[in-house]
């Protein structure tokens, strides 16, 4: 099962006031608000700078990748997808990626990982598997605890509007509703047919997080001799994912 979806233009937020029809008391008012609350509004650390998008000043949370091509980091978006973020949160803390293999890489394309079979880097249902079914995990925005179904599967997420841009971080699955548990893949280039808001295809692939440092290693990753399955040929492992942040 794998992801496959032409983005729509990013959300501005435009703000306009009428010179005529605004009053001295008012004014004077957002003036006041402008001089006192503006830091409530500046971006949130780099991907306000990137995404031009107005957020909160509470830091989201990172994510320390060490695999045996070098280390890179995520920035999780919680405050924007506290389901599916939360999600691979539990799963780092509790070690399920730890010694885990890239079981899918294409050039020019993603770096896909997450599936537990992939423990064993030959196996040949690698890309299968999901978290134990049954199992649940803590909202950490919201407090709520979630169960993953039958399959380990959790909630689509479909709501905030993140194009799969190079370096972002998106949720695998098998293009049936609520079929995504614990496989991701990293975006090289800006795969926007994936977007789960576009209806030109059937895909719908939220992203949930963006690398913010280490991208020249997943370059590398995406170019190492694969076999016809698009599987490396010497495998590229999972060592550790340590979060921060929270």
């Amino acid at each position: 099962p794998f992801p496959r979806a032409p983005p729509l233009p990013p959300q501005s937020v435009e703000l306009f006031v009428s010179h005529r029809k605004t009053s001295t008391m008012f004014r004077f008012a957002l003036a006041l608000l402008l001089a006192t609350g503006a830091s409530a509004f500046a971006p949130s650390g780099a991907r306000g700078a990137r995404r031009g998008r107005m957020t909160t000043m509470m830091a989201n949370p990172i994510a320390t990748c060490t695999t045996s091509k070098g280390e890179f980091k995520i920035e999780l978006f919680l405050d924007e997808m506290p389901i599916t973020a939360s999600n691979f949160i539990d799963l780092a803390q509790t070690g399920f990626y730890n010694g885990l293999s890239f079981h899918r890489v294409i050039p020019k394309f993603m770096a896909q990982f997450g599936c537990p079979n992939s423990i064993d880097p030959t196996s040949m249902i690698a890309g299968t598997g999901g978290p134990v079914p049954g199992t649940s995990y803590k909202n950490l925005v919201s407090g709520d605890v979630i169960s993953r179904d039958s399959g380990g599967n959790i909630p689509d997420e479909f709501t905030a509007k993140i194009s799969n841009e190079p370096g972002t971080l998106s949720m695998a699955n098998t293009g049936m509703p609520n079929s995504g548990g614990s496989q991701f893949f990293i975006n090289v280039v800006h795969n926007s047919f994936l977007d789960w808001f576009d209806n030109q295809t059937p895909s719908k692939h939220p992203v949930f997080g963006k690398v913010v440092e280490g991208m020249d290693i997943l370059e590398s990753i995406v170019v190492v001799p694969t076999d016809p399955r698009d599987k490396p040929v010497e495998p590229v492992i999972m060592e550790t994912i340590e979060i921060s942040g929270l």
